[in-house]
């Protein structure tokens, strides 16, 4: 097989990143956009040893779970991988990932993975209750918005994304107006130029509260002056410019019904992160509230919040439920973010303890808690492998329950080591990664806990990424 040259193949699988893989001839071929099932023919493009990528060049026999993506850019988009599969195959494919790394990663036999059906939704199209959109020109010279192609900082214009909600495309509809009307940039990348990089949008479910925080490469909307006149004049006639355009923006966003909170984030640096770490409030609290079940949150610009509020309330609950609280336990939780876990717990427990690295998270988890006037709750700043051990042998602080929601990475071992110090009678682990989560199950296992139930919960439709939830019990 050569470069270029086209071939028919059945797919038989997919791998972690949504790709269909068949094989020919005992060599692994990749294909993007393909479904369990098709036949395709597709053309080779970039060939190892024992595997190689082809490019889907037409779908010969569509497989019995192959849909027509609704999405008009599905296809060149990086948001999404599975569109073109059924939603029943969809659930399907991510209770099978779960089930496999478990089973590949964590060496654990079949009889001892107790998994219950993946959680999913009755409606899994506009469940996103945040959106970040990046600005740019396109090859026409007009101002776009919308997602980096896969594996690309390639804009695809796409101001009406079907996960996120309707309100969007109005918002960006009113962006793009006013910077074409003021003379306002996209931000260029390559050439570190232009003010509008990304905006970030918000919307609280159970309120219909929304949040509009702009990201420029500028101290100011304006983008005050940064060379040339340096004068008190000079500096003056910035702000005053840069009050106007602010102004202006604030007047032309509160036409959107349930508008609460607008802001502009300070990003000058050359990076792909996307906030900056200045936030500037122009209009509102500084926030939304949403409520996940009976608990109110207040959500900032830079708060860590599921996206999906409805599915989150059954990861939530579930995770409440393998906890089995009865009122009397102490109860910590580890990558906390802004208490959403913890004050859940909070309604059952004797004591919470939430430990969360970023101080802005922990002071948003404070507020939080007195929002709900919880104060069976304490928060502590710093990494979870550092404040358990510290808290546990320097203040003998013990645990019932330890529940543990940590990035994808997973538990550092120095924090696994220190659970198992510990001896909760239960641990609840909560995973965005399922590879991760079966190495850390493993190493649970070992040191003397049993895995009980496992059960998925689909937080991300039409995308490879599911949520994991795991009971685990002391022996």
């Amino acid at each position: 097989m050569e470069k270029n040259q086209e071939f028919t193949v059945t797919i038989e699988d997919m791998n972690e990143d949504g790709a269909g893989v068949g094989k020919l001839d005992g060599y692994i071929w990749f294909i993007k956009d393909t479904v369990i099932g098709d036949v395709v023919r597709a053309k080779a493009m970039k060939m190892k040893k024992s595997y190689g990528f082809a490019r889907l060049m037409e779908v010969l026999e569509p497989s019995a779970g192959r849909v027509e993506p609704p999405c008009p850019v599905s296809r060149q988009c990086g948001g999404c991988q599975l569109q073109a599969m059924s939603y029943e195959e969809q659930l399907r494919f991510k209770e099978n990932k779960v089930l496999n790394n478990l089973m590949r990663i964590g060496k654990f036999k079949r009889d001892e993975i107790k998994m219950l059906p993946i959680m999913g939704m009755e409606n899994p199209w506009r469940y996103r209750n945040k959106a970040q959109f990046p600005f740019g020109r396109n090859k026409d010279g007009e101002i776009i918005a919308g997602f980096y192609a896969g594996r690309t900082h390639d804009i695809i214009g796409n101001d009406d994304c079907l996960l996120g909600v309707e309100e969007n495309q109005e918002i960006l509809g009113i962006i793009k107006g006013f910077m074409k009307e003021n003379g306002l940039e996209p931000y260029d990348e390559n050439a570190h130029k232009g003010l509008v990089r990304h905006v970030l949008i918000r919307k609280g479910f159970k309120t219909g509260e929304l949040m509009v925080c702009l990201v420029v490469n500028g101290r100011t909307l304006g983008g005050r002056l940064e060379d040339g006149l340096r004068d008190s004049r000079a500096d003056s006639l910035a702000d005053n410019s840069a009050d106007r355009l602010a102004g202006c923006l604030v007047e032309k966003l509160c036409q959107v019904k349930g508008m609460t909170s607008i802001s502009y984030s300070v990003n000058m640096e050359k990076t792909n992160v996307i906030m900056g770490k200045e936030v500037v409030n122009l209009y509102g609290p500084g926030y939304i509230t949403d409520y996940i079940g009976d608990v109110q949150y207040q959500i900032s610009p830079l708060s860590f919040y599921q996206v999906n509020p409805v599915q989150t309330e059954k990861l939530y609950g579930t995770a409440l439920e393998y906890a089995d609280l009865s009122g009397n336990e102490t109860v910590w939780d580890l990558y906390c973010g802004i208490g959403t876990i913890s004050l859940f717990l909070a309604q059952k427990a004797k004591k919470v303890y939430g430990v969360e690295i970023i101080p802005q998270a922990i002071e948003d988890a404070r507020r939080n808690a007195a929002l709900n006037g919880m104060d069976n709750v304490e928060f502590f700043v710093g990494k979870a492998e550092e404040v358990l051990p510290e808290q546990y042998e320097k203040n003998q602080i013990h645990a019932d329950v330890i529940v543990v929601d940590p990035p994808r990475k997973g538990c550092d071992t120095v924090c696994l080591d220190t659970i198992l110090k510990m001896r909760p009678e239960k641990v609840v682990y909560v995973s965005c990664d399922s590879a991760t989560l079966a190495r850390d199950l493993r190493y649970l296992a070992d040191g003397g806990y049993v895995v009980g139930k496992v059960r998925g919960c689909d937080m991300f439709p039409g995308t490879v990424h599911t949520e994991c939830i795991v009971e685990l019990c002391r022996k």
